[in-house]
């Protein structure tokens, strides 16, 4: 098969890692990529969101199958444009991706078809959003309905606060049309676990689960980022847990979907909240997004033993009844390099040296997000988040060691990471 990958993070690097490994997989392409997907792929400078121009690209280079990474084209509908032609690709169509797209249309699927989720009303009106706060009291939790870059949810542990993100939204337009409505619901306090599922429109097939790093610093501490590492699997989830969530959240999304006319096809992302109860650990949906995490998606490509590119096909295909997959027994720890400043204003353009050395410890792999080749051959940082430096080891403890030893192999002064990740689960 001819493959195109749409995107130029780390997720994107670790699943064009996967794929360029598949026997099925002839030629291998990627838009726009980046510095390191450039080892395994031929990059294609297109944008992920230049809807057109991709579909064009497809056509005139005879692409058997494409793999969509980001939310962004999934929304805009890139593989409707796709199937309209007669051409395979992985993720959602446009109706399906609103579970992403539209916070609010995802907890009414949520409601409508008995899913666990934190009660919530949808405002649009500002009074009326503060009002529901003042009877709720906090901590309580405000989301902009639609896609802010990971920016438009704020824990309020104040009214006031709460109250100060509904104007943010809804007065002062913070999030433009993403923030048009608002989300107002109750916050769960618990262990947060990241869980994945391949769907393909009628049936789910667990991938397995991940725990990130949201904060920027180290003990979860400063302002949330898009992920600061990662490791899988996650003790919380464990094997019980795991068959409920599958009984409990995915598949009634799934079946419910299908209901609504909008079969989901893709990978389902589901951030979940592990409550402690007296009657045990119970899992509650946070969020759904429609593509893999990242950095999650690096720990899941390393752990992953079957063939990623027949496992996606399948699910495009609607036959992942037929397909069994198969993972190592082992850790994957993904350690981000930032650069200096994020997630606030960030230098761009600093050089990155000793990946050669990083990428030679014994189970390391470094996916590369945000980076680029300049012409004299130099890798030169272009975005916030900028590495993935992953370890594939026995245990937690062992993977963090191997990361952190791959992570002080880099020679990049304009960098920085967290020294602590995976640290709930060492010693579990």
């Amino acid at each position: 098969m001819k493959v195109l990958v749409v995107g130029s993070g780390g997720r994107e690097h670790a699943l064009c890692w996967a794929i360029s490994n598949s026997p099925l997989c002839d030629a291998l392409y990627c838009a726009p990529g980046n510095a390191g997907i450039a080892d395994v792929a031929t990059l294609v400078a297109i944008g992920s969101e230049d809807v057109d121009a991709l579909v064009r690209f497809v056509q005139d280079n005879a692409i058997d199958f494409v793999v969509v990474g980001p939310e962004g084209p999934l929304v805009l509908g890139l593989v409707d444009r796709l199937t309209a032609l007669g051409i395979k690709a992985f993720g959602p169509s446009a109706a399906a991706a609103e579970l992403e797209g539209s916070k609010g249309f995802m907890k009414d699927i949520l409601a409508k078809y008995g899913v666990p989720t934190a009660f919530y009303e949808r405002f649009k009106d500002p009074a009326a959003a503060k009002a529901y706060v003042r009877k709720h009291g906090a901590p309580i939790v405000v989301k902009a309905d639609g896609l802010a870059a990971g920016k438009g949810v704020t824990v309020a542990r104040t009214e006031q606060e709460a109250f100060e993100a509904i104007d943010d939204a809804l007065v002062g337009g913070r999030f433009g049309a993403a923030g048009a409505e608002v989300v107002v619901e109750e916050f769960l306090d618990g262990e947060e676990v990241s869980f994945f599922a391949l769907c393909d429109g009628e049936n789910a097939l667990p991938l397995a689960s991940a725990q990130d790093h949201k904060a920027v610093g180290d003990g979860d501490t400063g302002p949330n980022t898009g992920g600061m590492g990662a490791y899988s699997p996650a003790p919380v989830l464990t094997a019980d847990l795991q068959d409920r969530v599958m009984r409990e959240i995915i598949l009634p999304t799934v079946k419910g979907m299908a209901a609504e006319g909008k079969p989901f096809k893709g990978v389902l992302f589901a951030g979940l909240m592990i409550m402690q109860t007296p009657d045990g650990p119970v899992p509650k949906t946070l969020e759904f997004n429609v593509r893999f995490g990242d950095p999650e998606c690096q720990t899941l490509m390393m752990r992953l033993k079957s063939d990623a590119l027949a496992a996606l096909v399948a699910a495009a295909d609607g036959v992942l009844d037929s397909i069994d997959l198969r993972w190592h027994d082992r850790t994957a720890l993904c350690v981000v390099m930032a650069a200096n400043g994020y997630p606030g204003d960030y230098a761009k353009n600093t050089e990155i040296r000793g990946l050669d050395k990083a990428g030679a410890v014994d189970g390391v792999t470094v996916f590369h997000a945000g980076t680029r080749r300049a012409e004299d051959g130099r890798v030169l940082s272009v975005g916030g988040r900028v590495l993935g430096v992953t370890a594939l080891a026995p245990t937690v403890a062992e993977a963090q060691t191997a990361a952190y030893k791959a992570v002080d192999a880099l020679d990049w002064p304009g960098g920085f990471c967290r020294r602590d990740i995976g640290w709930r689960a060492v010693g579990r």
